[in-house]
């Protein structure tokens, strides 16, 4: 098991217990990790798949939208494990509709849940980190952390907000054993785009397969999903010696859909 190489390593995985979230969280238990998960849904399963894994997990049920919340998830953490050693903040939310028509509520809540609940998650693991020298901070952005597209001004707001946050983090403690990146996805298959998908399909009378290529091919010219093991992947090499220096970075996994 020595190829093993986060054992001993605690990683707080926000909006795990399905998608992308949950994909990573198992990639890095994989390597060893302790793991907390948090979100919505079913939790005995997504606990029950890591566990297999051969490490410890726990859960906490924090609202991302409520910093007292997110406050005791982090003492959670430091109670169970210790601290968080990797903390990769995935949780977010999405609404479409344009900007004259974008219900006030929505805005306040994907601004909340997609990019403070970063800044509290981030604020609480930076002293453990800063004492061990050690630390992996890991922002789950979007490509639309880097471009725009019509209908998700908050979206698009928030995650061009991770991304500033995620270099001023790396700047603060460039000195440290602490880094802190952004990985950009593109379209990932995840039961919400599913979702979408489905509906798409649906909605024209067209088949699945169809369906994906229209999806796909308006933004994404590999013309293939991104997948939540493959950010986990990406997310493994950013924690591993190689990722020393690598140091606020944005990195998009989008098949090269800002290449364009």
């Amino acid at each position: 098991m020595s190829d093993r190489t986060l054992v001993g390593k605690t990683a707080l995985v926000t909006g795990s217990t399905s998608g992308i979230g949950l994909g990573i969280a198992k990639v890095l238990a994989k390597q060893g990790a302790n793991i907390v998960l948090n979100g919505f849904g079913d939790v005995e399963g997504p606990k029950a798949e890591i566990t297999a894994l051969g490490v410890q997990v726990a859960y906490h049920g924090a609202d991302m939208s409520k910093a007292s919340d997110i406050e005791a998830m982090m003492t959670f953490t430091a109670t169970t494990f210790g601290g968080v050693d990797i903390l990769v903040n995935n949780a977010g939310i999405q609404h479409v509709a344009s900007v004259e028509d974008f219900p006030v509520e929505r805005w306040d809540a994907i601004i909340a849940i997609n990019l403070t609940s970063a800044f509290h998650t981030t604020r609480l693991a930076l002293p453990h980190m800063q004492k061990t020298n050690w630390g992996r901070i890991i922002n789950i952005a979007s490509v639309h952390g880097l471009v725009g597209s019509a209908q998700k001004s908050a979206y698009v707001a928030a995650k061009h907000g991770i991304v500033g946050l995620t270099k001023v983090t790396a700047l603060e403690n460039a000195t440290t054993g602490v880094t802190c990146n952004a990985i950009c996805p593109g379209w990932v298959l995840t039961p919400l785009v599913q979702k979408q998908i489905d509906a798409k399909a649906a909605a024209l009378g067209i088949s699945n397969a169809e369906a994906v290529k229209l999806l796909l091919g308006e933004k994404e010219p590999s013309m293939q999903f991104t997948t939540p093991e493959e950010l986990g992947e990406l997310a493994t090499f950013f924690c591993s010696n190689a990722g020393n220096n690598i140091r606020g970075v944005a990195w998009n996994m989008d098949g090269g859909w800002t290449a364009q």
